[in-house]
């Protein structure tokens, strides 16, 4: 059923409907996880140290797998066989890089100095949560808003093979070129860049070369019907289970500074907030403006809003430690997310239809 055929009465019945439960109510666990923490952290104090005995580069070992089991399921559902057809819609593939890998940063960057300008872990772990671009996440907002998603499929692959060579050095410039240049307070990026790069390829590196295996060999062998409708479901949400094991060991390690700062916790979701909306409605103007219909149009603007949560909790453990404010601002991120993109999902909807049958073709 296509955004064109909807009735208009069933759109918001319908919406949350096609989530899973766990999908649904993400903030719950995510909340649930961080109180399961909290109680873990006051029961066995010397938890931390327990953590540190075997690692995974500067990573303890049981919070690795739970980084790397965030990744996995979500990069194993993407289509690595429509990467071939990337160029076959220069116009929307050019939109989504110059909006994921320069706009983004930039907006991400402004709000964390705005907004925290005396919160310098906080600020550098938002910052982080900018420069992850969307990964498969959010195929589900793109789907909900009846968006293109043979061209989400490609975006969203385009991102994260992106992610791998760029992201390190993005981090580098928006931690301490741009600071530098602006009279502002810089990381020490002479241990950051390197352990940026790292994490990068540990925790998306890995994942990715696994995922895509996974995905093209399952394809080929028993079909996509099978694939998606065997195996997806049963390695999918191992993502969120892992994201959720993660926060319960993060906030059973911060708990003592979390509990005595809840203010500053709070102004995390500020600037995740504003980016959100920001970003959403410059992505949106941007596709009407080059022409686009509406499913290419919703698709650029969630792939553009979107970000990979996972991979920016993972460099920021990996790089300035489990116990780091830095980590605390990518673990407050999914907490924002799922209500915001779903929000977004019913404004979408709501264009679509004040704009008439024409916006919902699906040529452009």
């Amino acid at each position: 059923m296509t955004l064109a055929t909807l009735p208009r009465d069933a759109t918001a019945r319908s919406l949350l409907g096609q989530l899973s439960a766990l999908d649904r109510f993400l903030p719950v666990w995510i909340a649930l996880a961080m109180a399961a923490g909290l109680a873990l952290g006051r029961a066995f104090p010397g938890l931390n140290a327990e953590l540190d005995r075997v690692k995974i580069g500067t990573t303890s070992l049981p919070i690795a797998v739970g980084l790397l089991g965030m990744m996995y399921p979500v990069l194993a559902k993407v289509r690595y066989d429509r990467l071939r057809g990337v160029t076959a819609d220069r116009p929307l593939v050019l939109s989504s890089l110059v909006l994921n890998w320069a706009v983004g940063p930039a907006l991400m960057f402004t709000l964390a100095w705005v907004l925290l300008p005396d919160l310098p872990a906080f600020r550098t772990g938002v910052i982080l949560v900018g420069l992850a671009r969307c990964i498969a996440m959010v195929l589900i907002w793109n789907g909900l808003a009846c968006g293109d998603n043979e061209a989400a499929a490609v975006l969203v692959v385009l991102n994260s093979v992106f992610q791998v060579a760029a992201y390190a050095l993005l981090g580098y410039f928006y931690l301490a070129l741009l600071p530098g240049w602006l009279g502002l307070s810089q990381t020490d990026v002479h241990f950051a860049l390197w352990d940026i790069a790292r994490s990068v390829l540990i925790f998306l590196g890995v994942p990715l070369a696994l995922g895509s295996l996974t995905s093209l060999i399952g394809r080929k062998r028993k079909g996509d019907a099978w694939y998606e409708g065997r195996s997806l479901p049963r390695i999918g949400p191992f993502a969120l289970y892992s994201l959720l094991f993660t926060v319960v060991i993060l906030f059973a390690i911060q708990g003592r500074a979390i509990t005595s700062r809840p203010l500053d916790v709070a102004r995390i979701a500020a600037p995740l907030v504003a980016y959100f909306a920001v970003m959403w409605t410059v992505a949106l103007v941007w596709g009407r403006v080059q022409g686009l219909a509406y499913p290419k149009t919703v698709t650029l603007a969630f792939t553009a809003a979107g970000n990979n949560f996972e991979l920016a909790i993972a460099v920021a453990i990996g790089t300035f430690g489990v116990n780091s404010g830095q980590a605390l601002a990518g673990v407050v991120g999914p907490l924002i997310e799922v209500p915001a993109l779903v929000t977004l999902v019913y404004v979408a909807l709501w264009l679509g239809r004040a704009a008439g049958p024409d916006m919902t073709r699906g040529d452009v």
